[in-house]
């Protein structure tokens, strides 16, 4: 209920920095603070969309067997325009005949989203993100990898927790990867995060190709 009255009045202030921009020549300097203004709103209400998204515990629709190599594709087409502009570059290695997994399509898709921006926010001045799929006996691995900032040893037992973050005030929620971890247990999966500071980090996922059970977090450093 809080998400949706937070949500409200943010749509509002979206839409009347929108009608303002609407009106006003494109080049004056106010037009590039309106910007900001309209993306604040919607980085906010993002926020608040998260919260709901982790507050939830069930969902609507039964899960389903899913393709992975199809989830990986279309996280892809949603993750590509974010490398606009940046000197970042992503490679992909699939294996042949993956077996198909048991979940909840857009929920595997957000994961595999998060952890794409998570390692491009890793990588300010540019690197490479490599996202390989395989098999390992009667499931499918998603490894996402960079070579970025790293995480400090000293958050990696933390990182999962709900609202922690170790960037900068207004760069993160803090919300990502708890939502991550919880989608992926209920998912009957593991993840673990290998990562050594100023050399880039791993998170590996390993989702079942049955029915789903009460998996554990594995952490590694």
């Amino acid at each position: 209920q809080v998400a949706h009255e937070v949500n409200t009045p943010l749509a509002g202030i979206a839409s009347y920095a929108q009608l303002l921009m609407a009106r006003m020549k494109s080049r004056i300097p106010e037009m590039e603070l309106l910007k900001k203004i309209e993306g604040q709103a919607f980085r906010a209400a993002g926020i608040a969309g998260s919260v709901l998204n982790f507050a939830r515990r069930k969902d609507e629709e039964p899960m389903q067997e899913i393709d992975p190599g199809a989830v990986e594709a279309e996280s892809l087409v949603l993750f590509e325009p974010h490398l606009k502009g940046k000197r970042i570059r992503l490679s992909t290695q699939e294996v042949p005949s993956l077996p198909r997994i048991l979940g909840h399509r857009g929920k595997i898709q957000q994961v595999i989203l998060n952890l794409l921006l998570n390692a491009a926010q890793a990588l300010p001045f540019g690197g490479e993100i490599r996202l390989m799929l395989d098999r390992d006996e009667d499931s499918v691995r998603i490894r996402i990898s960079d070579s970025g900032v790293g995480i400090p040893t000293a958050n990696l037992p933390r990182i999962f927790e709900p609202f922690f973050t170790s960037r900068p005030d207004g760069k993160g929620t803090g919300l990502g990867l708890s939502v991550v971890q919880r989608i992926v247990l209920e998912h009957g999966g593991t993840i673990q995060v290998e990562s050594v500071e100023g050399a880039g980090t791993t998170f590996t996922l390993c989702l079942p190709s049955g029915q789903p059970f009460i998996g554990e977090v594995a952490r590694g450093a």
